[in-house]
């Protein structure tokens, strides 16, 4: 699978919906985010190890995710792993705050995002959020034993957040969760992981 092919089935399966979504996932590369000996299976519609026992995420769910978020203003994104999630992120909103707990991880999606100049990766512990700022959008990409009151406490009022909990993935808009479906993903580590 090419590409185009790739964008063209997430278009038919109606997970890629937004024309300016859509376009943010033909101007990123996923190719340019796997690591060398997974390159033959850059496009294909599965997650790939990328080391430490981490992933870089299927692109539906990518999709789904960054369909459900709508992103805008100031994101901050909990789990960098190879940086394609903030990739898109970056070219639909002003600025991506992207954390990344594992010190390997944290250096390949920095070297991965050194192009992207409104994304900043940071080497921390993304369940304890970042600092005092609020988001407008925040977006964990690891499973979550519940949801992180630090995170909450980030989020600006009218502001969205898409986490997965267990293996059931929410959108929390208002203090409202909407489920979106079951998803499999890496656990979320750090003080309010698992």
């Amino acid at each position: 699978m090419d590409k185009d092919e790739l964008l063209k089935e997430l278009i038919n399966l109606k997970v890629l919906k937004t024309q300016r979504i859509i376009r943010a996932f033909e101007e990123v590369d996923r190719a340019e985010f796997v690591p060398s000996e997974q390159t033959s299976c850059s496009y294909a519609n599965y997650p790939l190890p990328i080391g430490k026992g981490q992933t870089i995420s299927q692109p539906l769910t990518v999709a789904i995710m960054t369909e459900a978020l709508d992103p805008k203003g100031k994101i901050l994104e909990v789990g960098a792993g190879s940086g394609y999630q903030a990739a898109i992120l970056s070219k639909l909103c002003d600025e991506v705050i992207t954390l990344e707990i594992i010190p390997e991880i944290f250096d390949f999606a920095k070297r991965n995002l050194k192009d992207y100049r409104n994304v900043k990766v940071v080497n921390t512990d993304g369940s304890k959020g970042y600092g005092e700022t609020l988001f407008d959008r925040i977006i964990v990409t690891a499973s979550a034993p519940k949801v992180p009151e630090p995170l909450l406490k980030q989020l600006k009022k009218n502001g969205k957040m898409v986490i997965p909990v267990g293996d059931e993935m929410f959108l929390i808009e208002n203090n409202k969760k909407k489920l979106l479906g079951y998803f499999s993903f890496v656990p979320l580590r750090g003080e309010h992981g698992n």
